[in-house]
């Protein structure tokens, strides 16, 4: 007896085929495994993606999803804006201990290690397999790589893809420099010229500051911008393995009295909290001549400021430096295989340098890779908008933003030491003395010997 033969058919075929057979009867559907196949050739990829609904992002990340359609329409990409990076976290956990989270998902990269403990989420290393994959994760800045990777049972391994990444910078107000005198070209470079100019840029009106020469938010996520400091004062807050910190190191100290400092002995920063989400908005008013805050914010800065601005790296202290911060892809330990291969995918699609250039120019985000700069779009968008090379050409002065097991317990410690220290509640010593023996009890378990 002779073996029957299927011949092989595409999904154009098919529903040709199919659509030709209901026509002339009616009534007769496709065969089953008909069916059956191209049901498997379908894959739906929710993912969740930390905004708010409406606005730019949500309009840029919606034409990302219909490109990547168009060029593969058996994936059918659903971006669901999950709030901020916090919302977005909690909903990823809780869906994926109620066994149903999204296959893909971009969190903050300091969430790594929490995803890891968690059996979140899977590392990319079983889904790099040709020469062009290695290249392509060859292809990001080593900054951005430092938290997306680490040591596991078989080497390094990598946990998270970077792609809408920042740094901090600093941005002044050049009218407000030369009403002062001061070279409105040339921004502070040293914590010695950052203190002198800010002296002559902070007025008074009798008892009441009308303008502050500096601000640094200490709200929301104080350890980030502190971090700034406490890395140009040569300290390095957590091992390479996120099992232990050094909050108490003498930088850290000579950062956190530096920053308290600027307020208390030169009077020329706000006492106390300051707001990270009103910093902009006091950088339009003329609240403040300089501000520290997100590359991230540099969109927002050029379109609502109505005077020229400069932004440039952040000033050295022992040297130069900044964390890097903002999101990653992650790809989900429960999804289906499927899933999994089609989320990599539009990883790929949506981080090669054309894309990444493009998305940089539209967000004022880092561009994740060096050849992204290159790119038509942001290479065009550089030359008439020198400021967006800043936080690329800051990233060899970059380190790792803080992250560690139990992150979230871990920088809460680091953050009530700081907040300590800034309201004067407590000494810069003893706050972080203390912050480093609340992380201690927290890292305990996951410290070997």
């Amino acid at each position: 007896m002779s073996r029957l033969t299927i011949p092989k058919l595409n999904r154009r075929s098919v529903l040709k085929g199919t659509a030709a057979i209901a026509a002339s009867s009616g009534t007769l559907a496709a065969p089953a495994f008909i069916q059956s196949a191209l049901a498997q050739s379908a894959v739906e990829l929710p993912f969740y993606y930390p905004v708010a609904v409406g606005g730019p992002i949500t309009k840029l990340v919606d034409t990302y999803a219909a490109d990547f359609q168009k060029e593969n329409p058996n994936i059918t990409l659903k971006p669901i804006y999950a709030g901020s990076y916090q919302d977005t976290m909690v909903k990823a956990l809780t869906a994926h201990k109620a066994g149903s989270p999204p296959p893909l998902s971009v969190l903050l990269s300091t969430d790594m290690y929490t995803l890891i403990d968690e059996d979140a989420v899977v590392p990319f290393d079983s889904f790099i397999k040709s020469a062009e994959d290695k290249a392509w994760l060859a292809s990001f800045f080593p900054a951005f790589m430092a938290n997306s990777q680490t040591a596991g049972p078989t080497g390094v391994q990598t946990w998270g893809i970077p792609f809408q990444r920042s740094t901090i910078v600093q941005y002044h107000n050049k009218d407000l420099f030369k009403e002062a005198g001061l070279d409105p070209e040339k921004a502070p470079a040293t914590w010695t010229e950052l203190v002198d100019m800010a002296l002559k840029l902070t007025k008074r009106d009798g008892p009441n500051t009308t303008q502050w020469g500096i601000q640094i938010p200490s709200s929301g996520f104080p350890y980030w911008l502190f971090q700034g400091l406490s890395t140009q004062a040569g300290a390095i807050l957590t091992n390479a393995d996120g099992t232990k910190t050094a909050y108490d190191a003498p930088g850290v100290i000579e950062a956190l009295q530096y920053w308290l400092d600027l307020s208390q002995k030169h009077k020329v920063h706000a006492p106390g909290i300051v707001e990270w989400g009103t910093t902009p908005k006091d950088f339009f008013e003329k609240k403040c001549a300089i501000m520290w805050t997100t590359t991230g914010n540099l969109t927002n800065v050029r379109t609502n400021a109505k005077f020229p601005f400069g932004v440039s790296m952040l000033p050295a202290g022992k040297r130069r430096g900044s964390p890097t911060g903002g999101g990653n892809f992650y790809i989900s330990s429960k999804a289906k295989p499927a899933e999994q291969e089609a989320a990599f995918k539009f990883i790929r699609w949506v981080t090669t340098a054309e894309r990444a250039g493009q998305w940089s120019a539209d967000t004022g985000y880092v561009a994740v890779r060096a050849d992204s700069y290159e790119a038509p779009a942001l290479k065009k968008y550089a030359a008439e908008f020198p400021a967006a090379v800043v936080a690329r050409d800051q990233l060899p002065h970059a380190v790792a933003e803080l992250s560690t097991h139990e992150n979230s317990r871990v920088t809460k410690a680091f953050n009530d030491g700081l907040q300590a220290g800034l309201t004067g509640t407590k000494s810069p010593t003893q706050a972080m003395k203390d912050a480093q023996a609340e992380a201690d009890r927290i890292l305990k378990p996951f410290q070997k010997g």
